[in-house]
């Protein structure tokens, strides 16, 4: 919905109204329909408005309550904002707007920090207590909506993105070096940490609070994910009809709007299954597709073109559809731009998301999309079924830390990164990687407790990163992105159905593993049509069944052939001379080998390489 920004000098000088504004200027285009600025002594409030829930000045923010005590900067949508209101009236408090932000700043003032457990949304938000002298920052439970922070000689800053801080005079970009070891091997954050030295991210479902004169304490934890096995499961039927009843709630919640709605239609069933609820809403809805130019593509490359079947879905739901074709120069054209609105990079090759959001944006200012599904229904079976069999937890994070090293080996890390390996020698990726589950390592007994342990720890970084970088390519384009799976009642339902609801074949798979360890039953149930069978049974009510039943597709361009092909020479211009900024951490001899890899297709090397020149642009971007 907007962008926010802070600073509290805990010394006590007052907050510059200068750099206050030279921060949310440098969010801008996060909240293209309005600023505002709150200064109380050592607090500065800011905030770039993006108008979806009540388009008029009765929503402007920050925002403060009516006895003057509590002043609010808010990003997000609090989907269940109506009934909280009428509770809130019913309490004797009284609106004078018809959005959400009022209702949020309301619940602080009557339930303080327990609000955070009433609400059912995405948000990060800032709150200043004027009487007690403490400023709250909180994010939604599933991590949604970012939120960064920082301190500078004294000064806590906070933001919804990252470039904020350089609005800030006294603070300077540098490159984490053991940020760097953790993306390099996970193409991902796995801990809050990020590639800019001392900014960190505030984790889904943590508040901090900072009082006056004192140092800021660690992130406190309000919400978890907990995956677990029923003590007495529902009928299949029944399962199945309750499911139905959330999943119909949860869409009908986040169509709430002011402003024109629509959603992103690949092939599969998730986004699917949304459009066509959304769609019994709202007659002739718009959907958007991407695809790509598989002229030069080869393999399983082929089939990631999926525009036939959108168009298909887009004829039964009867929207009002629009689709983009990628080429292999699209990419050279987005990383830039794209390189500057996603600040570090995340998971995937995510420009493809850059040009489905510039799309949505040119008809819509909110657009859902079926993130989630995968990591609450048990979408990705290939990686569960590798550590389904263990000795004890210890063998289980062994196994599954092999699959997760997605760019560099951790044998290798070192080599690769020798110019700097003094600097990050000290970063354990798996120390990073056990530290996920904290103290959910318990209870280790059956096959489908090792699912749900992967299901917990999918969701916290796999899925955090995803809404990272939907959320920033989304807003990049002043476009609010929202995720109907991520709705509370659904969450807290999925985490309760048992795993052999979700997983067909596991079964087997423990037969296999058994009698054949690491061997056959990875390759086999590799091609097996698996995972979310539950959700799939229940979406067949919604969409037609041949759609429910697609195996998972990823939304990925042909890069493997692009990167040998058309893009070649971006590669090796980017990334093979030895001006490349990369090569200050880097070294040159050991890339190069592993690019040469892909370029000689001795072995497919695409996430690194897009990883690389996404590297490169940050460097020159901030650095």
């Amino acid at each position: 919905m907007c962008g926010i920004a802070g600073m509290f000098h805990r010394d006590g000088r007052p907050a510059s109204p200068v750099s206050l504004k030279a921060m949310t200027d440098l969010i801008a285009h996060r909240g293209p329909d309005g600023e505002g600025h709150y200064r109380d002594g050592p607090i500065g409030l800011g905030h770039r408005r993006l108008s979806i829930i009540d388009l008029t000045d009765a929503a402007r923010q920050p925002m403060t309550t009516r006895d003057g005590r509590y002043v609010l900067t808010y990003n997000g949508e609090i989907y269940n904002f109506q009934e909280l209101k009428a509770d809130l009236s019913a309490r004797g408090h009284l609106f004078h707007s018809s959005g959400d932000s009022e209702v949020l700043l309301t619940a602080f003032l009557e339930w303080g920090l327990s609000a955070l457990y009433k609400l059912n949304g995405m948000f990060a938000f800032g709150v200043w207590d004027r009487q007690t002298r403490k400023l709250t920052i909180a994010r939604d439970r599933f991590g949604v909506k970012p939120l960064y922070y920082t301190q500078v000689d004294g000064t806590f800053l906070f933001a919804s993105e990252i470039k904020a801080f350089r609005g800030y005079p006294e603070f300077t970009t540098r490159m984490n070096i053991g940020g760097l070891a953790e993306y390099l091997t996970f193409q991902n954050f796995f801990s809050d940490d990020t590639l800019f030295a001392d900014v960190k991210l505030l984790p889904a479902g943590c508040y901090i609070q900072i009082e006056e004169g004192r140092a800021p304490p660690a992130p406190q934890r309000y919400w978890d994910f907990h995956f677990q096995e029923p003590e007495q499961a529902l009928s299949q039927a029944d399962a199945m009809d309750e499911l139905d009843h959330l999943f119909r709630q949860a869409v009908s919640r986040q169509m709430i709007s002011d402003v024109d709605v629509g959603a992103y239609l690949s092939g599969g069933m998730d986004s699917g299954s949304i459009t066509a609820l959304a769609a019994q809403q709202l007659p002739f809805m718009r959907t958007f597709t991407v695809g790509f130019d598989l002229n030069s593509a080869s393999g399983v490359e082929l089939g990631y073109d999926e525009r036939a079947k959108a168009e298909h879905m887009s004829y039964l739901f009867k929207t009002e559809h629009y689709e983009m074709v990628l080429k292999a120069g699209d990419m050279e054209r987005a990383i830039p731009r794209l390189a500057w609105h996603l600040e570090e990079p995340r998971v995937g090759q995510c420009y493809p998301n850059w040009y489905a959001a510039k799309l949505a944006s040119k008809f819509v200012k909110v657009v859902l999309s079926g993130t989630g599904g995968d990591e609450l229904f048990a979408g990705y079976p290939w990686r569960y079924y590798r550590a389904v069999v263990n000795d004890d937890f210890d063998h289980y994070v062994e196994k599954y830390y092999g699959f997760w090293q997605r760019l560099i080996p951790t044998d290798t890390l070192a080599s690769v990164m020798s110019p700097v390996w003094n600097q990050a020698s000290a970063t354990d990726p798996m120390a990073i990687f056990r530290g996920v589950f904290q103290d959910h390592a318990h209870e280790l007994t059956r096959p489908e407790d090792y699912i749900n342990h992967s299901l917990y720890f999918e969701a916290k970084t796999f899925l955090n990163g995803l809404l990272i970088v939907d959320d920033k390519l989304a807003m990049a384009h002043g476009l609010e992105g929202r995720v109907p799976f991520l709705d509370n009642d659904l969450v807290d339902f999925a985490m309760r159905l048992p795993a052999r609801m979700k997983l067909g074949n596991l079964t087997e798979v423990v037969r296999l593993n058994e009698n054949e360890p690491g061997g056959k039953s990875q390759r086999y149930f590799e091609k097996t049509r698996d995972g979310k069978l539950i959700l799939r049974d229940m979406m067949a009510r919604h969409i037609p069944a041949q759609i429910a039943e697609r195996e998972k597709q990823g939304f990925s361009a042909p890069d493997a052939s692009w990167f040998k092909g058309e893009s070649i020479d971006y590669v090796k211009r980017r990334l093979l001379n030895d001006r490349a900024r990369i090569y200050d951490y880097l070294d040159a001899k050991a890339v190069r080998s592993l690019i040469d890899d892909h370029l000689e297709g001795r072995q497919n090397r695409r996430l690194l390489i897009w990883s690389l020149l996404n590297l490169e642009q940050f460097c020159e971007a901030y650095l």
